[in-house]
């Protein structure tokens, strides 16, 4: 038995943050019902599309493993049947502009009159206050929620990062907060709503370095590579380029062919634990007992000169040759991994965390699989619907329409190109 098996979501989401909760719902065994626009779809369905005629990857890629129904929710039949999966469903999940469930009349409190068991998730961009009314995409959540200033080099911009954590981050919080609500409607028995802010989320994800930012008051961040260069702090948490998070210092290293590879670089830090083992890896054993790099405090100077002399070394290997030969000693380094040596990992394929999909317009191609195992509830990942093609099975499955009913569902116009023969 699936972990979510039996509870039904009813999927008002697009693009990525909602989309990426629901898939996560799916993959742990919920019934997702995607709802879309009738001959339009997900607004992904058509974009960065790379084979013609078939949805492009960045929707496959985000709706595995649910179904999908076309209702237009300004038809009085689209309406009648988006009230009826309310009814029906456990969660409605949403990341519409603020106030437009309002618009189609569906508020909170008319929803809580239709099923008071239900519970509504959203993703918005900012919380209650000044900007709860602004749109946000991705970016914007990374420079609103603290990322972006702290991300880069001292010398450059503020950057955002390849990593979405805006819209898959904030989605992956969502998750939680709906599972979350689920369990408590258990012992209450009334359904709640569940709001996961963007910014909020984004901000999460970077509380080192609010507590740098207080850190501050106390003096300089001394494992700041610009502490060891002199180079005076400002009022707020600045940009560290390749620094460690932690009290460890760490930097990202030139590795053999760094000239033509782009990736040919590793991630090294200088553990206190392990000093003595790094001075022997790169042939400074005086190092050891040499009295300025004598504990880390001491060392925090002369960071530039140490992680020079680390390069020199890692230069001569391979970045797998330098995990091979510092990983048995306990020396904390990892490679650089391109997105095509991640896509192509046979480890990472064994476990379900890449996996291939076929597709019926598309072919086989290549997802990232659930990134949460469970023991006793297996993930099987399934390819992404094609627009409305659960249309019929919903209505009559899952709403129990039936003949006459049907059949004027069918021909309102406000379900597609629904087909009469599929659900008979």
């Amino acid at each position: 038995m699936k972990a979510l098996e039996g509870v039904k979501i009813l999927d008002f989401t697009h693009v990525q943050s909602g989309p990426t909760c629901t898939q996560l719902l799916a993959w742990f065994g919920a019934d997702v019902i995607k709802v879309e626009r009738p001959g339009v779809g997900d607004a992904t369905r058509k974009q960065l599309v790379d084979v013609k005629g078939a949805d492009s990857l960045y929707f496959t890629m985000l709706n595995h493993n649910k179904r999908s129904i076309e209702i237009n929710s300004k038809d009085p039949a689209g309406k009648e049947v988006l009230t009826k999966l309310i009814e029906t469903c456990d969660v409605m999940v949403e990341n519409f502009a603020p106030g437009a469930l309002d618009r189609m009349g569906f508020s909170w409190e008319n929803i809580q009159k239709i099923n008071p068991r239900i519970i509504l998730a959203s993703v918005k961009g900012f919380g209650p206050g000044k900007y709860e009314d602004c749109k946000v995409y991705e970016n914007v959540a990374q420079c609103a929620g603290g990322s972006a200033s702290t991300t880069g080099f001292l010398d450059g911009p503020p950057l955002v990062t390849g990593a979405q954590i805006g819209d898959s981050g904030t989605g992956l919080h969502l998750a939680l907060g709906i599972v979350t609500a689920l369990y408590h409607r258990e012992k209450s028995g009334r359904g709640q709503k569940v709001l996961a802010p963007m910014q909020d989320g984004v901000l999460n994800l970077c509380r080192v370095k609010l507590r740098d930012q207080q850190r501050l008051a106390a003096g300089p961040l001394t494992e700041y590579s610009q502490y060891g260069e002199g180079i005076e702090f400002g009022e707020a948490t600045p940009r560290a380029g390749n620094d460690s998070g932690g009290g460890q210092p760490g930097r990202i290293l030139k590795c053999k062919g760094w000239q033509h590879d782009p990736n040919a670089y590793t991630y090294f830090i200088t553990q206190a634990a392990v000093w003595d083992k790094v001075c022997d890896v790169i042939g400074e054993p005086e190092w050891k007992n040499k009295e300025e790099y004598s504990t880390p405090a001491k060392r925090l100077p002369h960071l530039n000169a140490i992680f020079a002399r680390i390069e020199d070394w890692t230069m001569t290997k391979t970045k797998f040759e330098v995990m091979d030969i510092c990983n048995p000693l306990d020396i904390p380094v990892g490679p650089i991994l391109s997105m095509k040596e991640i896509m192509e990992d046979e480890g990472l394929q064994a476990t379900g965390t890449i996996v291939k999909v076929d597709h019926p317009e598309r072919g086989a191609y290549y997802t990232v699989g659930c990134p949460i195992k469970l023991s006793d509830s297996p993930v099987e990942v399934t390819r992404s619907p094609l627009l409305g093609e659960h249309t019929a099975e919903i209505l009559s499955e899952v709403l129990g329409y039936t003949g006459d009913d049907l059949t004027r569902l069918a021909d309102s116009g406000a379900f597609g190109n629904v087909r009469k023969e599929a659900a008979e």
